[in-house]
């Protein structure tokens, strides 16, 4: 009786596929509404003026316009300080 799995059977033959996430639109790029400008996982850019956040955390345009990037300061529930990148969509 054969103690070893037959040829192909493996335990190491599962790759989840890539997500594709990253910015889309960069700074001073045009945008219609819905046109996906970050796809991200958690909050590493926030969402701003123009600009709505999706259930996946993707940030989507509002509006037509151009995007922009600034950074805002956030202030934690500790009290410190923290600076976080803010997209707008300026019409």
């Amino acid at each position: 009786m054969a103690h070893t799995k037959s040829a192909g059977s493996t335990k190491y033959g599962r790759d989840s596929q890539p997500k594709y996430l990253g910015v889309k639109k960069y700074d001073g790029e045009t945008v219609k509404v819905g046109d996906i400008i970050i796809r991200q996982r958690g909050s590493k850019f926030f969402a701003g003026i123009g600009v709505r956040k999706g259930a996946d955390d993707t940030l989507f345009s509002l509006l037509v316009g151009k995007v922009k990037f600034t950074t805002r300061r956030k202030n934690n529930f500790d009290g410190s300080v923290k600076r976080v990148n803010v997209v707008n969509v300026l019409a």
